[in-house]
């Protein structure tokens, strides 16, 4: 059989590295040796799963669908097939597969999807597919929990607000510093809109005629939203706002609380009446499209005479009469699907235990990956001295140094967050698996007893691409929970049974 192999990475310093790229491919290159396959094709190249358009990507999909024969795909893992559950990427090939036009190999998994795999590897690979997620947005999580540490320092993470400017000092430590030229027009703003005299347009007119601009990439003159946004920001007077919450930082104040309070005292003086959603409670608000593609528009729900109708908002004039249906009607399926994913004891054991063999194997792979994270740290720190020598050879400039700094601290963070992972990684293979095995088991019980935005928000969980067509509700499972669903209509994933064996005569 021909074969493809595919090797990716999420960053440009991942594919920099050398730890990657060459690695997976000397990996496939083996697997494809090792199963009689000829290489037709080597790909490879850095695009993060979770980009809209994947151009490299796409291509790679173009040209699997133009072949007249049947081809073998092959990754290093699941997780670089896609990190993004969602992706429509996923479901194309899944779909080639089904339909017999390729197979999907991970190597390093020890993986293999064609049209005759069981239900149980189905569910290994909707479980490392969601994993793989999971994998992701923990890393993304340690990196929030890295921005909260420095929120309760008094540190500020992201660029810094007019009137102040980021600054790196030579040991790499990064700092917020007052704009010794616009520092002075942050006060004058404050202290003009204080008077209560002059308009936030009257304030950008007076400012642009002195020339000033926006200390950005691109320098523009100062807008009405720009004024706007320095006079309600409290970074100024020692405050920074993170998700709705004041905590005080560690930088120079511009102003004093006492004007900050004033100016606030003034916008507040028109008398605007703050505009409250005010609405009742609804299971599938904001949770169902039309299904017509001409149409796409929000299924919206009406109250009368103490029922919850449904219907679409038809705001593109497409359907000549609005067809509404009951929520009760709506709720049919779902109950029915939730009472469809409880999965017996027995089933949910006897998956973990699978589970748990098929993760025993990855772990030499996890061992080489935290010796190549480790080396690449290490190789990384090797480059900041050798930066640190260049600046002070003078064959970098200043900008130079700082920038790549930057970017090297950067990557070293990301490493380290990483290994960190790895190191809670297996806890959580086995925690997540429980909870989303368990999760189904009791999703109806939890779905009954729950408020009508607890039963919201469980559909989200559950449920993507919802749907009304002739008042019918057609949607999809999120995975894994699609596999959950296969798994307990399948009488044959049970201990001593297997799903590919012919049935006897």
């Amino acid at each position: 059989m021909k074969a493809i192999i595919l090797a990716r990475v999420s960053t440009e310093e991942q594919k920099d590295a050398g730890n990657s790229l060459p690695a997976q491919i000397v990996r496939l290159q083996k697997y494809c040796e090792q199963k009689g396959f000829i290489i037709v094709k080597t790909f490879s190249f850095d695009e993060s799963a979770y980009k809209t358009k994947r151009n490299d990507f796409d291509k790679i999909l173009d040209y699997i669908k133009n072949s007249k024969e049947k081809i073998a795909v092959c990754f290093d893992k699941v997780d670089r097939f896609s990190r993004n559950i969602f992706d429509k990427r996923v479901s194309l090939l899944y779909d080639l597969t089904m339909e017999g036009k390729i197979e999907l190999h991970f190597s390093s998994d020890n993986l293999i999807l064609n049209p005759n795999i069981s239900a149980t590897q189905k569910f290994h690979f909707g479980i490392n597919l969601g994993l793989s997620k999971y994998f992701s947005d923990a890393i993304g999580d340690s990196v929030k929990r890295s921005n909260e540490a420095k929120i309760r320092r008094g540190e500020w993470s992201g660029k810094a607000p007019f009137g102040y400017l980021n600054t790196i000092n030579e040991k790499g430590i990064k700092n917020i510093i007052p704009d010794p030229v616009r520092r002075g027009f942050v006060q004058n703003i404050f202290e003009m809109y204080a008077t209560g005299n002059i308009s936030i347009k009257g304030i950008k007119e007076k400012i642009n005629k002195t020339g000033i601009k926006s200390n950005t990439k691109t320098p523009k003159f100062l807008s009405t939203s720009d004024i706007y946004h320095i006079l309600i920001n409290p970074f100024y007077y020692g405050m920074m706002r993170n998700k709705g919450v004041l905590n005080r930082h560690i930088y120079l104040p511009l102003i004093s609380k006492d004007l900050f309070d004033k100016v606030q005292d003034v916008r507040w003086g028109y008398h605007k009446k703050p505009f409250k959603y005010a609405s009742k409670p609804a299971i599938f608000r904001g949770l169902i499209k039309c299904s017509d593609s001409k149409c796409n528009c929000g299924i919206t729900p009406e109250f009368k005479k103490g029922h919850i109708y449904y219907s679409c908002t038809n705001y593109h004039k497409i359907h000549s009469k609005r067809v509404y249906v009951r929520e009760e009607e709506l709720l049919k399926p779902i109950n029915e699907l939730l009472n469809n994913i409880n999965l017996p004891d027995k089933k949910i054991n006897f998956i973990v235990e699978g589970l748990k063999n098929s993760h025993k194997a990855k772990n030499k792979f996890l061992k080489t990956s935290l010796v190549e994270m480790r080396k690449e740290y290490d190789i990384l720190e090797n480059r900041v001295s050798k930066l640190l020598d260049c600046k002070l050879d003078g064959s970098i400039t200043d900008d130079m140094y700082t920038n790549k700094l930057k970017e090297i601290k950067e990557r070293q963070t990301e490493i380290n967050n990483e290994l960190q992972l790895h190191n809670e990684i297996d806890e959580n293979y086995y925690i997540t698996v429980n909870t989303v095995l368990n999760l189904a088991k009791k999703a109806k019980e939890i779905f009954e007893s729950s408020e009508v935005a607890e039963k919201r928000q469980l559909l989200n969980f559950l449920l993507q691409n919802c749907e009304l067509k002739d008042k019918n509700l057609i949607y999809k499972l999120k995975i894994p929970f699609d596999t959950v669903l296969l798994a307990s209509k399948c009488s044959n994933l049970l201990p001593g049974s297997d799903s590919n064996r012919r049935p006897t005569r």
